[in-house]
């Protein structure tokens, strides 16, 4: 849930938003996920190992387990307690290694190993939620989805771009709100300034290209 104080802030105008992102874009005109991935099936097993977890240490045990295993074949031939030993470092390991194996199964029996580009699809697969789902649909598929994970939800609640209680309603208002020329782009684009400016517990208000549009009532300034 958020906060009181969130979810109070009043909402950026809708004529401001397009500057937002101008502003956004300009200083990251192709921005991406920080997951290591070279295809739609790695792209997907790094998201699912996401979760809970930060890029850096999915990269570090990715990079040693998709020299291994890059495809859905490979994977299960690995089998999980192999998958274990390379994901090991990262939260949720166990049950995340099992996910992964049986969703890689999936591929190769339903979806002739490929990853599918519809929604449903992707979310009947073990580990696959809705968040999981808009990156792959996002960033393998180009598909202009946001994808809301706890640095969007706080910029949108913080910021007053898309206030909500929960990560669907900010989903929904980013959808509803945000420009369709910038949805391709504004969930990396809004991760990345949750992760590096607005930051949770100090944001860095001073260093913010977006300061003068946020309506967050207590920026740091100095």
């Amino acid at each position: 849930m958020v906060s009181k104080a969130l979810s109070k802030t009043s909402k950026i105008p809708l004529a401001d938003i397009e500057h937002l992102f101008q502003i956004l874009s300009k200083a990251n005109p192709n921005p991406k996920t920080e997951l290591e991935f070279n295809s739609p099936y790695t792209l997907l097993v790094a998201v699912v190992l996401s979760a809970q977890a930060t890029d850096v240490s999915v990269n570090k045990a990715t990079k040693t387990l998709f020299q291994t295993a890059s495809t859905p074949e490979a994977m299960v031939t690995l089998g999980i307690p192999k998958i274990k030993q390379h994901i090991k470092t990262i939260g949720l390991y166990n049950t995340k290694a099992e996910n992964v194996y049986k969703l890689s199964q999936i591929l190769i029996d339903t979806h002739n190993s490929g990853v599918p580009e519809d929604r449903k699809q992707l979310e009947a697969l073990p580990g696959v939620g809705r968040k999981t789902a808009n990156v792959v649909m996002n960033e393998a598929f180009g598909v202009p989805t946001i994808a809301v994970d706890t640095h969007i939800f706080r910029v949108g609640n913080r910021t007053g771009l898309a206030p909500g209680k929960t990560p669907d309603v900010v989903e929904k208002e980013l959808l509803r709100r945000v420009p369709e020329k910038w949805k391709k782009g504004a969930h990396h684009w809004l991760i990345l300034h949750g992760r590096y400016i607005c930051k949770a517990r100090k944001p860095e208000c001073s260093a913010c290209s977006i300061s003068h549009l946020c309506r967050f009532k207590d920026k740091i300034l100095s």
